[in-house]
């Protein structure tokens, strides 16, 4: 039995009770559970009747391993009585637990919030373009020569620019210190890879040549024992290199592709990058229709769910940072910030995710968009190709929970879709001409 208090900002309060019968049924459970605890003299260990442990511990003995087994259950189905979703564990407090009364208590819990739905259907959205110029493919293959490219000796003095061999040999106060030397060292001047102020002192050294170069750490290098310290590098030079471009032909498009001209390349380029363009129109269209809807929506919410979304974006940070061996405690170090500064800086768009969610979840409940059967098989199927195992091996791998989430996703994807094909799309408007200046 329970009833229910609502409270400000999506709080429920329920009183459960459990009657007298069910929490005995529940104090002899955990008696049996935990009996062999009990070390009772003149009887074995773990063979103490239950009446012999209550009168040397109290009737309450088991009352708290009683209350474990009988409140969930009983929480569950108030939540199931009252059609609640709750985003948070519950705040429990027992009033009242008594062989003879049974059990009473009250569970506050967070719930999901309303979201107050604004206009989805025919907003208007200035559209998005994505196209592919000439310029744009010219670019791409630009890019490929600059990796198809080889470094060639010149005999002259350094210039911007260049890349340079060379060696060297920091010392600070008079002392070496750790990662100051190296030998045959390659450098594009220019590049901005070195401290600021070592780049520019290079150029036009030559060949052979050796000297001091003076600089000053950065205030924020990431190793403070370095940080804002003068520093003297001893450097030589051992090789002047410049850049060459292969050809742009027919053999550069051979030796890069398997295509046999560049025209072919060109085509092959502009063809994916179209391809690209109509993902990232799509993309830009779904983000634009979403924020719109989300714009009309009013929701309030909760602290919990914006703190479990922000964990979220935390351990994906960590994880593609460990994917280069850094952590993320490492990382605030190098970018001079701390976990809880991160952690804030993300409140906002964790909050944007989550009321895209909620907004996402509630226009698919109001025009009743459902994952059928047969769209959930074609998604496992989908996902086991991917994964290159049969379908059948892939179901093995999946918990209810695995499909919950799968026909969240697949009704989610119907949603924005029905969103975006009811939404009118405008020309983008054009810049205002800037004014001419007044005559004088």
């Amino acid at each position: 039995m329970a009833t229910i208090e609502r409270k400000e900002h999506n709080i429920a309060k329920l009183t459960i009770t459990v009657d007298a019968d069910t929490f005995a049924a529940a104090v002899q459970q955990a008696y049996v559970k935990t009996a062999k605890h009990y070390n009772i003299p003149g009887f074995r260990k773990g063979h103490a009747p239950r009446k012999v442990i209550e009168n040397m511990y109290g009737e309450g003995v088991f009352f708290e391993d009683a209350f474990e087994i009988v409140w969930g259950d009983a929480y569950d189905a108030a939540l199931e009585e009252f059609e609640l979703s709750a985003v948070d564990k519950p705040s429990i407090d027992i009033e009242k637990i008594s062989l003879a009364e049974g059990v009473a208590y009250t569970a506050e819990v967070q719930l999901k919030p309303e979201v107050v739905l604004g206009a989805y259907k025919g907003i208007e959205v200035e559209k998005p373009t994505y196209t592919v110029e000439d310029a744009d493919v010219e670019r791409e293959i630009e890019q490929e020569r600059e990796k198809n490219a080889r470094f060639v000796g010149v005999e002259r003095a350094v210039e911007n620019g260049d890349r340079v061999i060379l060696d060297y040999s920091g010392s600070v106060d008079g002392e070496k210190f750790d990662g100051g030397t190296a030998e045959e060292q390659p450098l594009v001047i220019g590049s901005g890879t070195f401290i600021p102020g070592f780049e520019e002192q290079m150029v036009g050294m030559s060949i052979g040549e050796e000297k001091d170069i003076t600089v000053t750490f950065p205030e924020e290098y990431h190793a403070p024992d370095l940080a804002g310290k003068e520093a003297v590098f001893h450097v030589k030079v051992r090789e002047v290199q410049i850049k060459e471009l292969p050809a742009l032909d027919d053999e550069f498009a051979k030796d890069v592709s398997e295509f046999d001209t560049l025209d072919e390349l060109k085509a092959d380029k502009r063809e994916k990058m179209e391809a690209r363009a109509a993902e990232n129109e799509k993309a830009a269209r779904e983000n634009l229709c979403i924020k719109a809807v989300c714009d009309n929506a009013t929701v309030e919410i909760p602290a919990v769910m914006t703190d479990r979304q922000v964990n979220y974006m935390m351990q994906d940070i960590a994880y593609r940072l460990s994917m280069s061996g850094i952590s993320l405690e490492d990382y605030c170090k190098f970018s001079g910030t701390d976990l809880d500064a991160m952690r804030e800086s993300y409140k906002p768009e964790a909050e944007n995710r989550v009321k895209m969610q909620l907004v996402i979840e509630a226009v698919g409940k109001a025009e009743n968009v459902t994952c059928t059967d047969e769209e959930l098989d074609a998604d496992v199927a989908a996902y086991a190709e991917q994964n290159n195992t049969s379908v059948e091996e892939f179901r093995k791998q999946l918990k209810e929970d695995d499909y919950d989430y799968l026909r969240d996703r697949k009704t989610a994807e119907k949603t924005i879709a029905l969103i975006v094909d009811n939404a009118v799309f405008t020309e983008p408007k054009e810049a205002p001409a800037a004014e001419a200046p007044a005559a004088e």
